[in-house]
C-alpha cells in the first residue's frame, strides 16, 4: 500500500511563506540585534554590516507586516523612529539563535565540505574538459556573494 502524503498543499505554502521570511539572512541579523532592545534605524544598519539602506527598509517592512516587529514613530524634529521585537519576534529569537549556534559551532565542518566537494569537481572538470564551479555557481559568482558573519550572529 502506498503511503499517503500527510502535508497538505496550503500547509506547504504556508509554511514556505514563513520561512522564507525567517530564514533570509538579513532577517536573521536584525532579530537578532533587536533581540537586545528597541534599535533605530541607522543603528541598525551601522551594526550590520552590509545591508544596504534598501535592504533594511524591506527587511524592517515585512518583520513588520508579518508581526515580528513594531516601528513606533516619535514626535520629534526629525522624527524618531524606533524598532522592536513583539512577543511573536521574541519567539523567533529562540530558533534564530540556536541556529546562529549552530551555524557558529559547524562553519569549519561546512567549509571543509565544500573544499572537498570543489576539488572533487575541479579534478572532474580537468578530466573532461569542462568548466568547475563551487557548489554549481561560478567561481566569480561565489567571491562576489556577501558574507553572513556568523560572530555577529552569536550576540
Amino acid at each position: 500500500m502506498a503511503t499517503r502524503n500527510i502535508h497538505l498543499t496550503g500547509d506547504c505554502r504556508g509554511i514556505s511563506e514563513v520561512l522564507a521570511r525567517v530564514g533570509d539572512k538579513w532577517t536573521v541579523l536584525v532579530v537578532t540585534y533587536l533581540g537586545e532592545g528597541p534599535m533605530r534605524f541607522n543603528e541598525l544598519r551601522r551594526s550590520i554590516t552590509g545591508i544596504s539602506q534598501r535592504m533594511l527598509t524591506l527587511t524592517l517592512r515585512g518583520l513588520e507586516r508579518d508581526g515580528f516587529v513594531t516601528r513606533t514613530v516619535f514626535p520629534t524634529i526629525p522624527p524618531r523612529v524606533d524598532y522592536e521585537l513583539t512577543a511573536l519576534g521574541r519567539d523567533l529569537l529562540m530558533p534564530v539563535t540556536a541556529l546562529s549556534e549552530w551555524a557558529r559551532t559547524n562553519q569549519d565542518r561546512i567549509r571543509k565540505a565544500r573544499e572537498r566537494f570543489d576539488a572533487k569537481a575541479a579534478k572532474t572538470a580537468e578530466r573532461t574538459g569542462t568548466a568547475a564551479t563551487a557548489g554549481g555557481r561560478d567561481a566569480a559568482d561565489v567571491a562576489a556573494k556577501p558574507r553572513i558573519h556568523v560572530n555577529a550572529l552569536s550576540r
